[in-house]
């Protein structure tokens, strides 16, 4: 489980594409220090598996699923990803809860700058758009948000983005069409499933 609270900005330093899978190479010292083999890490919100750890890097295999559902297929060499590691029990739950599985890709529609703050607006696929509530949590590749407002018929949302938020993350180096990954606030899926079931149960 994660918080959508990005902790460092790592670089990608090398991708190994194969068939059905890639092996990425991140660098981040703040990061490689903290990792042992076997550890969760939110790349850009995607819960990836450390496989191997240096001094300054770490590896994690990609599979296909995730290539396919992510922006992670997305990557270069010197990209930007915003990385997290997984919450401890005792941390405090300062974002929301983040799993790490990306339901889909959206795009950067605009970037409007402010005094103390800047719009981004980002087109969702339109089948998340149910999940997603005015003043509700998202997360934007792997960072928690607040969603600012919503438009049905654009299947867009509007976000404000702080200072605070656009100096330690890759959100700063958006550009409109930028792909973005997007999971929405678990909660929703879970009361969505609920209801479901209950129809169900009561046929």
């Amino acid at each position: 489980m994660f918080t959508g609270l990005v902790m460092s900005l790592g670089e990608v330093s090398k991708i190994d594409l194969r068939d059905e899978s890639a092996v990425i190479t991140i660098t981040s010292s703040t990061i490689a220090s903290q990792v042992k083999i076997g550890d969760s890490i939110a790349v850009n919100g995607v819960c990836l598996t450390a496989t191997s750890v240096s001094q300054d890097s770490f590896t994690a295999d990609v599979m296909v699923q995730t290539l396919r559902m992510s922006s992670l297929g997305g990557l270069g060499k010197s990209s930007q990803v915003n990385l997290e590691l997984a919450a401890k029990v005792s941390d405090r739950l300062g974002g929301h809860i983040v799993q790490g599985h990306v339901d889909g890709v959206g795009k950067v529609a605009l970037r409007k700058a402010g005094d103390k703050w800047e719009q981004m607006d980002i087109t969702v696929p339109a089948h998340l758009m149910k999940y997603i509530q005015n003043q509700g949590s998202i997360c934007i590749d792997g960072v928690s948000l607040t969603v600012g407002s919503l438009d049905d018929e654009k299947n867009q949302i509007t976000l404000w983005l702080i200072p605070e938020t656009l100096a330690k993350t890759n959100l700063s180096t958006k550009k409109i069409d930028d792909q973005v990954n997007i999971e929405v606030d678990v909660l929703a899926k879970y009361v969505e499933r609920l209801a479901e079931r209950k129809v169900l149960d009561n046929e």
